[in-house]
């Protein structure tokens, strides 16, 4: 009889054993499911933080390129503020350099002194030198064939030889160029 309740408190002790397992299981499934829970939830966290940083990062990006094309679009409207006020200035002067051109020309026409032609030319060559270092050109013209870009035609002259129609006859108004940009067109007579 002491081995059956011998037995008996074994089988209760084993049974006992079992549910304290049992409890055991359950209690780390439930710190498991728990540990799940919180690790999906900071992976969540940790996810939208990423995503977060990367929008910070991407408007960043997007705003430092405003500013460089905010930069370089200032320094331009710089470069053609500067430009436009050269090129008034200079088509300001345009009349000053006919009248030395009309004075050249009738200095040569009349006997006046050598000092009076000389110092005009001299003066002429200081100034149209100046203004070629700031980008003036004179628009070529004898000879030349007559361009729409370049040449404003005021009269037609006729011409008997073939290959002198369509060409520049004669210069009424020297046309200017200020850095490859026409300010002036060069008024001319063509042979038609």
């Amino acid at each position: 009889m002491e081995n059956k309740e011998q037995e008996k408190d074994a089988v209760k002790e084993e049974k006992k054993d079992t549910k304290k397992e049992e409890k055991q299981c359950r209690k780390e499934q439930k710190k498991e499911n728990k540990n799940n829970a919180k690790t999906e939830a900071l992976e969540a966290q940790i996810k939208e933080l990423e995503e977060k940083v990367a929008k910070g990062k991407d408007d960043y990006l997007r705003l430092m390129a405003e500013f460089d094309n905010f930069r370089r679009r200032t320094s331009q409207e710089k470069l053609e503020l500067v430009s436009v006020a050269a090129e008034d200035t200079i088509k300001g002067l345009l009349p000053v350099l006919d009248d030395f051109e009309r004075a050249m020309k009738a200095l040569q026409d009349s006997d006046d002194s050598m000092a009076a032609k000389e110092g005009t030319e001299l003066i002429y060559n200081k100034l149209i030198g100046y203004l070629k270092t700031k980008g003036l050109s004179v628009i070529e013209t004898e000879g030349k064939d007559f361009d729409t870009d370049l040449h404003e035609a005021v009269a037609q002259f006729p011409v008997t030889e073939e290959d002198k129609k369509g060409k520049i006859f004669d210069t009424v108004q020297t046309g200017y160029t200020l850095n490859g940009k026409v300010i002036r067109f060069a008024k001319v007579v063509v042979g038609i």
